[in-house]
């Protein structure tokens, strides 16, 4: 069910933002959970279960969509399964992602595929990736997306409106689109074009005052920063502050150069030491991807064949 939508004088900005705090507070939070190895291997495989398995190219097909769809279905190989069952006793055979994720145009063949297995069907919508769209074709094109069995819309935000200090009618163009939204909709930032952590935090309150399910920090198309870390921790601050403010809980996706298992656990601790334990499950946080898929596995395998492979940390790993 859609968020109640709150009125645009319901909650107040917070005023300043001191960057090279931020900066260090995200650095700090993303990396101080202490784990064994088995503890690691858990928090892989939450990290695969919070995946939107996404592909956003140009020349998408129907066979590259459907190849999607068999991975988000079947994450982990046999291998993978066998070694985490005889060593661990874990049966992960019914591992999924969260959702797939594709265009408009591939919603359809989506829902075939994962018809009756209980994973998402997502698309972006609303002039994505740029979102400069004349509000009336955004509006169908969600409209059209549900229509074909979407449940979950990633819509982009306009972000010439942020930078013109028009907030009134970003989130009047926001709660149009909430209005005919029947399903989950994810709120994209693009912050790496925002400006400022304050503009973060500005657009990421707009966007949960006007009934957003998800916020979502890029479309990973427009720019080279996506999910950094004090980005993220400033929508998680927008996320905490919006939550205490109203008691509604709001997720949070991440998405955008996020390749290696560590960038995943890091975002996963950051959310975690932001709002709990009570946030980090696949209604509240998503992690936006398309090949780290591989990387989370090759992880997992490594750990369970005894090699100290990381692909890149500074997590304090026991």
């Amino acid at each position: 069910m859609p968020n109640s939508v709150y009125s645009f004088d319901h909650l107040h900005f917070k005023s300043t933002f001191n960057s090279p705090e931020i900066e260090l507070i995200s650095k700090r939070l993303s990396s101080n959970i202490l784990l064994d190895e088995n503890s690691e291997i858990l928090w892989l495989l939450r990290a695969i279960s919070v995946c939107d398995m996404t592909t956003l190219m140009g020349d998408d097909s129907i066979s590259n969509v459907r190849r999607l769809c068999s991975k988000s279905l079947n994450p982990l190989s046999p291998k993978s399964l066998s070694l985490l069952k005889n060593k661990l006793k874990i049966d992960a055979k019914g591992l999924v992602t969260a959702a797939v994720c594709v265009y408009p145009s591939q919603v359809k063949e989506v829902r075939i595929e994962l018809a009756g297995h209980g994973v998402n069907i997502a698309s972006v919508a609303a002039g994505f990736p740029s979102g400069q769209y004349p509000l009336h074709t955004r509006l169908l094109e969600i409209q059209h997306c549900i229509s074909e069995g979407a449940n979950e819309i990633d819509i982009v935000i306009n972000r010439t409106l942020v930078h013109q200090g028009q907030w009134q009618e970003l989130y009047d163009e926001l709660v149009a689109m909430r209005n005919v939204c029947t399903v989950k909709l994810k709120t994209i930032l693009e912050v790496g074009q925002l400006g400022s952590y304050k503009n973060i935090y500005h657009a990421s309150m707009i966007a949960m005052l006007a009934g957003a399910d998800f916020i979502k920090t890029s479309t990973g198309k427009e720019c080279t920063a996506n999910a950094t870390l004090p980005m993220s921790l400033t929508m998680l601050m927008a996320i905490g502050d919006f939550h205490d403010a109203t008691g509604v809980k709001v997720g949070f996706k991440p998405a955008g150069g996020i390749r290696t298992s560590t960038d995943a656990l890091k975002l996963m601790f950051l959310q975690y030491n932001m709002l709990g334990e009570q946030f980090l499950n696949s209604s509240y946080f998503r992690l936006g991807c398309s090949s780290l898929i591989i990387s989370l596995e090759k992880r997992i395998l490594a750990i369970l064949s005894g090699n100290n492979w990381v692909d890149q940390t500074d997590i304090i790993i026991s």
